[in-house]
């Protein structure tokens, strides 16, 4: 592990890493078809994926990596995917608590958890609370998540503030809106990464990217490894962020 440590340092910029990385992980069912196994095969093999992922984000310094684990509309999917999902999601997250305790890495989720199997809401709380002490990495899983379904209930609780007389429209910033989305109090991604080639962010924090560097591989997810974030991390440190000025002025 220390070589890998100081290969990548001498390569990726340690003062000039993204803060929060945001994954879209896409592209298991294809791994899998590829192999003439059943989908649920690719979300098996994804594990290894997000397990050194995470790792080498804590070895590196980020300090927030927001991974798409599954979105509202993937309810839609087939049943018996659905159900081979949440079962392997409620057996990752217990297996993998002494792991995240191990680094140091705090677990944190958004997205509408209200929705997930009773199993699953248990360990994923408690999870959360054996994990609230560390100082280390904030691993964010969205959970029964879509960028509009957060903006839609961020409206609807400024709405009820409003009807309460507690806030008047007036008072409506892009600062007032951001605490009531789920990410309130985390910093907007500075990297997003999409495997699986596609070029689309599938409803993914759709107010958090306004200014967010995209980098998209054809890598599938459960190929996805460490060289793999190191490219990504290397491309994003290469671009100029102008957050709508010009060159001139950045400099």
């Amino acid at each position: 592990m220390k070589k890998n440590i100081v290969m990548t340092q001498s390569e990726i910029n340690l003062e000039n890493l993204p803060e929060h990385i945001a994954i879209i992980m896409d592209g298991n069912g294809r791994w899998a078809k590829k192999k003439g196994a059943m989908r649920v095969f690719g979300h098996q093999n994804a594990i290894k994926s997000v397990r050194e992922t995470t790792e080498f984000c804590a070895e590196l310094g980020v300090k927030y990596v927001t991974l798409y684990a599954f979105s509202t509309e993937n309810w839609q999917r087939p049943k018996e995917e659905v159900e081979a999902l949440m079962n392997l999601l409620v057996n990752t997250i217990h297996k993998e608590t002494p792991t995240l305790l191990k680094n140091n890495v705090k677990l944190l989720s958004i997205g509408d958890n209200t929705q997930l199997p009773q199993k699953c809401q248990k360990n994923l709380t408690d999870a959360i609370k054996k994990t609230a002490h560390c100082t280390g990495l904030n691993l964010v899983l969205a959970l029964s998540y879509s960028g509009r379904w957060e903006i839609t209930q961020a409206m609807k609780k400024i709405a009820q503030k409003i009807e309460s007389k507690e806030l008047n429209s007036d008072e409506i910033t892009e600062n007032l809106i951001e605490k009531y989305l789920e990410t309130a109090n985390m910093p907007d991604p500075e990297l997003l990464i999409r495997t699986s080639g596609e070029m689309r962010i599938s409803n993914f924090l759709l107010w958090q990217l306004a200014y967010t560097e995209i980098f998209v591989t054809s890598t599938l997810w459960p190929d996805f490894r460490k060289k793999d974030l190191e490219e990504a991390i290397l491309d994003y440190q290469k671009r100029e962020r102008r957050f709508g000025k010009i060159s001139e002025q950045i400099r």
